[in-house]
């Protein structure tokens, strides 16, 4: 779940899409969040790179959530 800088969620919603490869879903949503994004990797090392190293260095990002899916 993301929280993004007021009228800038589609901005960063569009450039998680075409940034991150491992992305299997990315949204703007109403609510607490702005935005939500679904990944999808192999170890979570992986998830840590992606979300602190990529998408939190968006500026327009003030705040994320991360919830991992245990069992499908």
């Amino acid at each position: 779940f993301i929280q993004t800088r007021p009228g800038t969620s589609e901005e960063v919603v569009k450039r998680i899409k075409s940034n991150v490869k491992e992305v299997v879903q990315a949204d703007s949503i109403y609510g607490r969040f702005d935005a939500v994004v679904i990944i999808e990797a192999a170890k979570l090392e992986d998830i840590h790179e992606i979300v602190y190293k990529v998408i939190e260095k968006d500026p327009n990002i003030i705040h994320t959530e991360t919830s991992l899916v245990l069992s499908s």
